[in-house]
C-alpha cells in the first residue's frame, strides 16, 4: 500500500522500551489518530496490513504498540505463519503467564503513555484526537482506556472481547458511566470468553449510563474472527467489522 509508511517505533515508559508499529497515511484527514489494542498475540505482518489499511482508509495515523514488551519485541513468543487449533494450544500456555502479568494498572499505565505519545510534540504526530480500536484482549483495553481517560478518548470500538462484563470487581464495564466517547462493539456468536450474561450486563450498563453505542452480535462466527492468520477468521465477518469502524470513525471525526 503505497500511499501509507509504516515504520516502527519505540516509546519510553516508566518500565521500559515500548516496540510499536506506526502507520502514517501520505495525505491525512487532520490531527488525528488511533491506538490499536491487539490481541493476545500481539503486533504480526496480519496487523501491520490491517493497520496500513486503517491508515490508508481513514486518512489518520495508527499506532499498534507492543501490549506485552516487558517481556520482549514483538512477537514476544516465535509465532507460525498461520495459528490453528494445534499451535493455538502450545501458544496459550506460553502466553498465559504473560497476559496475566499485565494487569489492569500496568495496562492503564501504559495507555496513557501512548496517549501521551501520539498527543505530545516528540512524536511528530501531534494528534488532536485518538479514537481506540481493540481485538479479543484487546477490547477490554480499549474499554478500559476509555473510562480511563475520557476526556482523551473520541471514540472507541472493541471486536470479539472476552471478559468485558464480569461479576469481578475490576470487571471493565465499571468504567463506563465514565465514558464519553461513541462505543461501538462487534460480539461472536457462542463465544466462551463473553457468553450471553455477560453481553447482558454490558447492555444494561452502556443503556443505563446513556453512552452513546452500537453493539451486534455477529452470528455463527467464532471469537477472533477478524483475524486473518487464525483459523478462527470469516471473511464476511470481518469485512461487516470494517464497515462498522470506518462508520463509526467517519462519524466521530465530523463535528
Amino acid at each position: 500500500m503505497t500511499s501509507v509508511r509504516g515504520t516502527t517505533v519505540d516509546i519510553p515508559t516508566e518500565d521500559g522500551t515500548a516496540d510499536a508499529y506506526l502507520a502514517q497515511p501520505a495525505t491525512t484527514t487532520g490531527r488525528s489518530a488511533v491506538l490499536v489494542f491487539t490481541d493476545a498475540f500481539g503486533p504480526r505482518p496480519h496487523v501491520r496490513s490491517a493497520a496500513d489499511r486503517l491508515a490508508h482508509e481513514t486518512g489518520r495515523t495508527v499506532l499498534v504498540p507492543n501490549l506485552h514488551y516487558r517481556h520482549g519485541r514483538a512477537p514476544v513468543v516465535p509465532l507460525p505463519e498461520r495459528i490453528d487449533e494445534e499451535s493455538r494450544g502450545a501458544l496459550w500456555r506460553t502466553l498465559r503467564p504473560v497476559l496475566r502479568s499485565l494487569t489492569p494498572v500496568l495496562a492503564m499505565r501504559d495507555a496513557g503513555t501512548y496517549l501521551d505519545w501520539l498527543t505530545g510534540p516528540n512524536s511528530g504526530v501531534g494528534a488532536e484526537s485518538v479514537a481506540l480500536v481493540g481485538y479479543c484482549v484487546g477490547a477490554r483495553l480499549a474499554l478500559l482506556t476509555a473510562g480511563t481517560y475520557p476526556e482523551r478518548v473520541e471514540s472507541a470500538a472493541g471486536f470479539h472481547g472476552g471478559r468485558l462484563a464480569t461479576e469481578e470487581p475490576d470487571s471493565p464495564h465499571l468504567v463506563i458511566p465514565r465514558i464519553t466517547a461513541r462505543l461501538y462493539f462487534g460480539h461472536a456468536d457462542n463465544d466462551p470468553s463473553l457468553p450471553p450474561d455477560q453481553i447482558r450486563r454490558l447492555e444494561n450498563a452502556l443503556a443505563d449510563s446513556g453512552v452513546r453505542h452500537r453493539s451486534e452480535v455477529y452470528a455463527g462466527v467464532r471469537h477472533g474472527f477478524t483475524q486473518a492468520d487464525t483459523d478462527a477468521y470469516d471473511k464476511d465477518a470481518d469485512e461487516r467489522h470494517w464497515a462498522a469502524l470506518l462508520d463509526l470513525l467517519g462519524r466521530a471525526a465530523r463535528p
